[in-house]
């Protein structure tokens, strides 16, 4: 790992702070107007960017980077092609070469720098679903597909995709880290003090059966990122099921 990503992990493991915002703005490795960084583990971080909307104001939409030895793997794109080009150029400074992309729904907020990412010759994988729907709103699709799972490695460390069923979107899908037990839930999974959000493309009957199967699927997790808010443990989980239980 090199040392100014070791000493982002270091910092959280042994720094503490009076205030709560404190405590997570400590945490920050990198920060501007439309990109933080924040690591998660020692092999995981959180990329959040921002999504000028309507209806929400400006929202902080959240991804994931996995990462080792000079290696990368992105989960979810940025939320404009702005902010994964200074992603992608943060990740050059720290002499990591990106491996792929995986948007977890068709969404602007998983699929918008995808343009970007093929232009600098990086694989895109997604779900046949995610591909398809992306295309039919004439977004920049996943060029390499899959039909429920996929396992994707980042040096001896697993990614494991999956389809769960459906909730926020007909296409969601999850990524599990075992070796750091994070998973990153994206919309499917609601952070703590947000509300259902944008039921446009939802499947609210099948919501809460989706998320006890993540559940069920993957018990050792301890670190779970919606695709919104803060980052939780599998209260996120339970508290989605309750959001969403028919």
């Amino acid at each position: 790992m090199k040392p100014i990503l070791l000493f982002g992990f270091l910092s959280v493991l042994f720094f503490s702070c009076n205030s709560d915002k404190n405590e997570e703005e400590e945490k920050d490795i990198y920060v501007s107007h439309q990109l933080v960084i924040r690591p998660l583990t020692e092999h995981v971080y959180l990329h959040t960017s921002f999504l000028e909307t309507q209806s929400y104001g400006r929202v902080p939409c959240n991804g994931i980077v996995v990462m080792d030895d000079g290696e990368a793997i992105i989960i979810d794109s940025p939320t404009t092609e702005e902010s994964s080009i200074e992603l992608l150029d943060w990740l050059k400074k720290e002499k990591v070469k990106v491996k792929g992309v995986v948007p977890t729904h068709f969404h602007v907020d998983c699929v918008a720098g995808l343009e970007y990412f093929h232009k600098e010759n990086i694989k895109s994988y997604g779900s046949q679903h995610t591909a398809h729907l992306t295309d039919s709103i004439h977004f920049t699709a996943p060029k390499i597909v899959f039909k429920d799972t996929l396992t994707l490695n980042v040096d001896d460390h697993k990614i494991l995709l999956k389809f769960e069923g459906a909730g926020h979107t007909h296409d969601n899908i999850v990524a599990y880290i075992p070796s750091d037990k994070v998973l990153f839930g994206g919309c499917l999974v609601k952070a703590k003090g947000w509300g259902k959000g944008n039921l446009e493309d939802a499947d609210t009957t099948e919501w809460a059966n989706s998320v006890m199967k993540t559940m069920l699927d993957f018990p050792e997790v301890e670190i779970v990122v919606p695709g919104h808010g803060g980052v939780g443990d599998i209260s996120l989980l339970e508290n989605t099921i309750k959001m969403f239980k028919q």
